[in-house]
This record gives structure tokens, sequence and C-alpha cells, in this order.
């Protein structure tokens, strides 16, 4: 039986457990700094670049830094499309960029000179801000004292950028001026910038009228003759005064504009005057109109219900984290351990773990010398533990440059999941006998693999935590979401006991002789038991298409599908003996060339999908701020954050949460249903998932109004799912 030198396949699975954090970080290569989210701890540079923003601090000084002169930095946002970050009036919800200065002792700066906004809507709500590009100034004011040939500049940064989702970023800048020469490089970008900020104008006979009702009246005068008659657009630049996204009137009575606004239901301001911004295309006015009459009363300020403020004031004098699992308090470092140990334990009995096993008896049962026996179960057992540190320190490392990562995250890469189900393909065509790795391998390479049983063996257990890992069992949860909070030591030191755990199984058979004694003897029925095994892979690679095709939709699996054949074709032609091999070999690797450079890209190709559109099942697509949404409005919440890659969310998908029992209880308790998918990297899941303490899935969650959220087992069984529900 030749399953014992898949050598170089075993070694490919090493490489899948970098490619994914390699894949990862790729987008960080472009540019000084790449973050994703908030907290870099890199260097301060001119340019900061994450996933949703490319961030640049640019200056223009085109007489030099003298006072008296022009000088004027500012923030460049170019945003990726449909992401916007916010005005300095944001609108119903989102926050301003802010901008810190660090500048040297005569040189003070101004405020943002905001360039004129967009209002954008999100749903039942309207938002003021910007996409695509733009720039927001900041005039330098140049003090005689100013001494030096350099001005430098330091800046820290922090915006929120939004989709459907929003996530806070922050980045640090440096760029040095030079004090007697021209910077103007960016000259073109700050006229236009400049171009679309809004015009002063005196306010005149301008006024807005506010009385008992539930819309105030605007009127301004003085503007120019060129926009009236016209549709302007109104830009507030006092927050939680209007109704962003309400319906409006407006009308010319002459040269005054005039516009009857309806009130906030949620005002808290009642200023004495009103900054307000009008446009007309890329044209804009800014009249500081005074206010008549009397505000009516602001509402009155929201009220934490008291059964939360007492949780939040527990949780605060505690320290611990706002969720229940099953009304238990935070784990501490041996809880983790333990945790990690019973949790890896457990991994070998959960669904993503079964194509593992097959790989494990095949080598497992040919294998009679007792001291052989225990050193191959040694040595996978310093594969598995060694592949969690490695993924653990990858993890670690990531999320320390900022990267927003969880428990997995290899397979949130679709390029790592066709790797995987190429190298699945592999094993499975072996174990077929269709080839043998011995045929295959150069004859030095495989006489010196055969003789080092123990090299199979390590890499098995590389092989095993490359398709385990991405799965989370009971126990697990809670101790990898406690270990990414530690410091780098200690939460390795959970990730080995992770591995440690799953080894133990293997470990001890490999150590007790009684084994030996009830496996069969050698024999013809090897050989059909290998075959048998080859269908558990090809089973995995079915999954794993499957799991692309979430990925990268339709296009994206039938590529792979159709390069997995190819690579077969490519395979049979070098089994094949003289000149057929030599012709068809050449022409099977020429014709895979042409496939993965025709249909390749399809693979890696994100597929559109609407975040707010509806799922099967009475289910909705989970957003941020949906679940505070709806526990307003007094309705408890289920959240499922899962993945396609999951095979145990699959299973729970399949069972428990489609249990007709189950599904009447949730019904019945009027319990809304969200479906946080992670199949691919979500920032925004990350973070819910942090917030509760977990850093992987699958993860169940009920939420209850005034009351922490439940945090249930990643095996659900349909009386846990019942009994939680009867407590709302």
């Amino acid at each position: 039986m030749d399953f014992k030198r898949p050598l170089f396949v075993a070694l490919s699975a090493t490489i899948l457990i970098a490619f994914g954090a390699i894949a990862t970080a790729a987008n960080a290569q472009g540019s000084p700094i790449s973050l994703p989210g908030k907290g870099s701890r890199a260097a301060a540079a001119s340019v900061v670049t994450t996933d949703q923003v490319r961030a640049e601090l640019l200056a223009w000084a085109p007489e030099g830094v003298e006072p008296g002169k022009p000088v004027w930095v500012g923030l460049q946002l170019t945003h990726q499309p449909e992401w916007h970050t916010y005005w300095k009036n944001s609108g119903d919800s989102g926050l301003p960029t802010q901008l810190d200065w660090q500048l040297p002792a005569g040189i003070d700066a101004g405020e943002i000179a905001w360039p004129t906004p967009k209002k954008i809507p999100i749903g039942t709500l309207a938002n003021y801000g910007y996409e695509k590009t733009v720039l927001l100034p900041v005039p330098l004011t140049v003090a005689p004292s100013f001494a030096g040939n350099q001005l430098e500049v330091k800046l820290k940064a922090a915006w929120l950028v939004c989709r459907k989702e929003c996530i806070p970023q922050e980045g640090e800048f440096a760029l040095s001026i030079p004090v007697r020469s021209s910077t103007a490089a960016s000259s073109q970008l700050f006229q236009d910038t400049f171009a679309a900020t809004p015009k002063p104008l005196a306010a005149g006979a301008s006024q807005v009228e506010v009385g008992g009702g539930k819309s105030i009246r605007i009127s301004l005068a003085g503007l120019p003759a060129a926009l009236q008659g016209k549709t302007l657009a109104l830009y507030p630049e006092t927050g939680s005064v209007i109704e962003p996204a309400a319906a409006w009137q407006q009308a010319w009575k002459g040269a005054v504009w005039t516009a009857e606004v309806p009130l906030s239901g949620q005002r808290s301001e009642s200023p004495a005057s009103m900054p307000l911004v009008v446009a007309l295309e890329n044209v804009a006015y800014r009249i500081d109109a005074p206010v008549k009459g009397s505000w009516p009363a602001p509402a009155a300020a929201a009220v934490v219900p008291p059964a939360l403020e007492a949780a939040l004031r527990a949780n605060a004098a505690t320290g611990a984290a706002p969720v229940q699992a099953g009304g238990s308090p935070p784990v501490g470092l041996f809880a983790a351990l333990l945790g990690a140990l019973l949790g890896g334990l457990v991994l070998n009995l959960m669904p993503c773990v079964f194509p593992v096993l097959a790989i494990k008896v095949v080598g497992f049962v040919q294998v009679k010398d007792a001291a052989t026996r225990l050193t191959t179960g040694l040595a996978y057992t310093v594969g598995v533990v060694l592949s969690f540190l490695a993924l653990g320190a990858l993890l670690l490392g990531l999320r320390a440059a900022g990267e927003q990562l969880g428990w997995g995250f290899q397979l949130q890469n679709p390029a790592v999941v066709a790797l995987m189900a190429a190298l699945f393909t592999l094993l499975g065509l072996n174990l077929a006998g269709l080839f043998e790795f011995g045929n295959i391998l150069p004859g030095r390479l495989a006489g010196w693999q055969a003789k080092n049983p123990t090299v199979n063996a390590f890499l098995s257990g590389v092989l095993a935590t490359a398709i385990a890992s991405p799965c989370t069992a009971p126990f697990m949860g809670a101790s990898l979401g406690y270990a990414v909070s530690l410091p780098a030591l200690q939460a390795l030191s959970v990730f080995a006991a992770i591995g440690m755990g799953m080894a133990i199984p293997y470990l001890a058979a490999s150590a007790i002789p009684a084994v030996a004694r009830v496996l069969p003897r050698p024999g013809p029925w090897m050989l059909t038991f290998k075959q048998l095994m080859a269908f558990p892979m090809f089973a995995t690679v079915a999954w794993l298409v499957w799991v692309l095709g979430q990925q990268s939709g339709v296009d994206g699996a039938g590529a792979l599908l159709a390069l997995l054949v190819l690579m077969a074709l490519v395979i049979w032609a070098f089994t094949l003996r003289g000149t057929a091999r030599t012709l068809l070999a050449a022409f099977s690797v020429a014709l895979g060339a042409l496939g993965l450079w025709a249909v390749g890209p399809n693979i890696t190709r994100p597929v559109a999908v609407a975040s707010a559109a509806p799922v099967a099942g009475g289910w909705q697509a989970w957003e941020p701020g949906r679940v505070d949404q709806l526990a307003g409005q007094g309705q408890s919440v289920f959240v499922d954050f899962t993945a396609a890659w999951c095979v145990t969310c699959q299973y729970n998908k399949k069972t428990t949460l489609a249990n007709a029992a189950v599904l009447a209880d949730i019904q019945a308790k009027n319990v809304a249903l969200l479906r946080a998918d992670w199949t691919r990297r979500d920032p925004a899941v990350t973070a819910a998932l942090a917030q509760l303490g977990r850093n992987g899935v699958p993860v169940y969650v009920i939420y209850k109004p005034g009351r922490a959220p439940v945090v249930l087992s990643e095996i659900l069984s349909v009386d846990d799912v019942r009994a939680e529900l009867a407590k709302l």
C-alpha cells in the first residue's frame, strides 16, 4: 500500500497553513502601512491603506513656508466602491473624521475647510458624507517665530467608514515640508477642493423661523441669481435638529429661497443661529442664519433600561465581558487551557474532522511494530501541536498588525479553498489507485521518504490541522476568544493545548499494546479499504467546491471543477509509459496551464451579494446595529454566526435549527432570526464575535431586551435551544 508516500502532497498542507495569512496580508504590500481597522502600531508614513479606504496626508505651500503665505495640509480619503465617510454633520448616524495635529512651535492648524457633502440614503435613514475621493484641507498659520529648514507635520486621524456596516479606523501620518522651496505637486487637488467648498455669504435678511410646530421655516436671501428658480440641496451644519431623511418642501419667493423642513423627533440642540449650506451640483454657498422664535422643548434623553444598566454596572465593576454562556463567569488562563484541551479532544468527533479520520486510519492499520507505532504517534502529535502553534502565531501576528481576523481565517480566502480541493483530489486519486506517489517522486526522494515513516506521521498531523482548524468544538470557543486577548506566550499555550487535545486519541492508541491486538492482519482487504477511503476524500472535494461557490459564485465553482479535471488528466498522463507519456503529458500540462490562465481568475473573483438580502426560512441577513434596532422594539433576537466552510455550522443548520419544535418555539416567542455570514472576511462580523468573547464559528447567541446576551454551545441540541427560548 503506497499511501505512506504522499510527501509532496503532505508538504502542500504545510504551505496551506501559511498561505491564508500571506494572501490576507497581500494588500498591505502596495503602501507604507496597511491596516484594516483600528489600532495599528506601524510607524507613521504619508499613506495608510485599509480594505475600504486609502488615506494620504498631502501638503500645498506654493510659496514656501513663511508668515502670510498660503500653507495648507489635508487628508485625502479615497474610498472603495459603496463605502463612505462623513461630513462635519454626519446626519442620522456616523461620525465626522477627526484630525489631531502635532506641529512645531510657531505653527498653528485651523479648522477643516469641509467640502460640500452629498446625502447618502441608508434604508430609512440619511447621512451626509463623501464617496469616491475627498480631500479635507486645513490651513496652517506660520508665526514669525518659526525657524527651521523643514516643517515636520504629524497627524493622527480617525474616521468611520461605512457601507451597510461601519468600521472605525485610524492612522498616523508624517510629512516633511521644505521651508524655502515650493510644495505644489498637489496644487490641482487643493484647487479643486477649494472650488467644491461652500462660499460664505452674509446673513442679511436670511433667517430660520421656529415655533411650536414640528418643522422649521428657512428663508435665505442674497443667493446668486444663477441659483434662482433652481432646486437646491440643503445641508445644515448643526446636527440633531432636522430629520435628514424626511420629505421637505422648498420654493422661491422672488430672490428669496424658502424651505420647510421637519424637526427631528430626537432633537437635542436649540441653536441661536444655524449655519446652512445650499448646493446646486458643484456650486455651494454657506449662510449662518439667525434663529427667530422659541424652540420647542427638546426630546428627552434616552434612558437605559434599569436591568441593562445594572448589568453594565456589574460588568464594569468586575471587568467581565457582557456575555453569558449558560451563566458561567469569564474564563481564566487555567480554565482556558483546560477548555482548549477538552475542545481539541472533542474536535476529533466534529463533522469537519471526518476526512482526516480516513487518513489516520489508513496509515495506522498497517503498522504492527510497537516501537514504530509509538514513534509515529509521537510524530503525529508533534505535527498537530506545532501546526496549531504556527496558526496561532500567524493569527496573533496579523491581529497585532491591525488585521481583523478570527479562527478559520485561512478558509475565508478562495485561493486556499481551491488549493485544499486540489490537495484532497490528489489524495482521492491516489487512494482510488489512479497513481502511486512513488512513481512520480524522484527516485532518491521516494527512497528517503519510504525509510522515514516518522516524517509521514508528522506531515499527517500537519494535514489534519489544516482541514480541522476552521471549526471550533465545545469548550474551544471561550478559550479562543480569551486567548487572543492574552500576551503572546500565554496565548500560544492555549493553541498548543488545542493541538494536544486533538492528538491525544491517536497518541494513546499508538502507545497502548491492546490496540495492535485488535487490528486485523494485513491482507488483500487493505487494498479494498484503501480504495474505499477515496470516497471521503472526494466528498471533501465536493464540500470545498460548494464552499467556493458561496464565496465566488457559480463561475468560481465551475472554474475549480474544470481545473480539477485538468489536474486529473495531467496525473493520468504521467502514469503512462514511453512515447505516449511524453506526448500526452506535454499536451495535458499545456492544456492545464491554458485552463488556469483562462478560468483561474474566476476562483478568486468575489460574488456581489446584497448584505440586506433576506435569507431563506425566515432568516434575515445580520448587519451592524440590526440587533439593537430589533431589541429597541422589544423583540428578542437569535443570531447564527456561520460560514460555508464550517461543517459544524452546516450540520447544526440542517438539524437543530431546522427542527419543527424549535421553529415553533421561535415563532411563538416572536424571536427575530439573523444570520451573520463569515464565509468571506468581514471585519464587522469579526468585531461582533470579539464583543462576545469569541474568535471563530459557529457561535449562537440569544438577545433579550434588558438582559445580557446568552451564548449557546457550538454543538446545538434541540433541548438546549428550546430551554433557552422558554426563558424569553
